[in-house]
């Protein structure tokens, strides 16, 4: 095996599988169902609820890799004038009476609902105009977002690299997942998208691009060794190539993308 195809491998391996999708989508209609039937006070309600978020870019990782791994849910109140934590105290409530055996929790500015195979971010909102909403800033404030709008931007990105990019965005994550979240892993894919890919024909150029072109800078020191370290590993992946040494390139960059 060579390092592409274990890259490649992976890389797809990182996906959800059919079994994962069924269930979160069942999950999902039946989320929707409930906060329909509890939310039902005449101007009181509820206006929409949607998922967003890195599940439905292609670009979330199965919980068996990251156990933080989640689905972004967002409820649109349809009456407005509170602060956020009344929302969020509103949506904990809902939990506790409707999935009373499971674990639910305020991570400001969710409310996380921990099912047996999938983890929930509730993430209350106002909406504001088109596709603009309002989302809690904390517990006091709100801030705008259009929660769909990367959507179309990774796509562009992902169609004009060749299919290349969110795959390697995948692997991207198994390493920031695998060295204690360096970065958000939001911010990450954002940042990710807006490189440019200059001589990259394949997974492992697109990985090992991204991971040049980190900068260890952080106010962390012990992120900053972790970005210093797979940017060794990378160089000395691509030395050993370069010294025709294919079983000691694979064992390095194992390193880097275990398995």
């Amino acid at each position: 095996m060579s390092v592409l195809s274990y890259l490649e491998g992976r890389s797809s391996s990182a996906v959800l599988s059919e079994t994962e999708k069924s269930s979160i989508s069942t999950s999902i209609s039946t989320l929707s169902s409930r906060l329909s039937s509890y939310f039902t006070i005449t101007g009181d309600g509820l206006t929409s609820k949607f998922q967003f978020g890195s599940s439905t870019r292609g670009t979330i990782l199965p919980r068996s890799i990251d156990p933080n791994s989640d689905i972004d849910y967002m409820i649109v109140f349809e009456k407005g004038g509170y602060k956020p934590q009344t929302y969020l105290d509103r949506l904990k409530r809902f939990a506790e009476e409707r999935y009373s055996k499971s674990e639910i929790y305020q991570s400001s500015p969710t409310v996380v609902l921990e099912l047996n195979h999938i983890k929930f971010d509730l993430v209350p909102a106002l909406h504001w105009l088109g596709s603009t909403y309002q989302i809690p800033n904390g517990t006091s404030d709100w801030q705008l977002t259009n929660p769909n709008d990367f959507n179309s931007t990774l796509n562009t990105a992902n169609n004009n690299n060749s299919y290349l990019l969110k795959p390697a965005i995948r692997l991207a994550k198994i390493w920031n997942t695998k060295n204690g979240y360096i970065y958000d892993s939001f911010l990450l894919e954002k940042w990710i998208a807006g490189l440019g890919f200059f001589m990259c024909y394949n997974q492992k150029d697109y990985l090992f691009s991204i991971i040049d072109n980190l900068t260890p800078n952080t106010s962390t020191q012990w992120r900053n060794d972790k970005i210093r370290r797979a940017k060794e590993i990378v160089a000395q992946v691509k030395q050993y190539e370069k010294d025709g040494m294919p079983v000691s390139a694979e064992v390095e960059v194992k390193k880097l993308i275990p398995e």
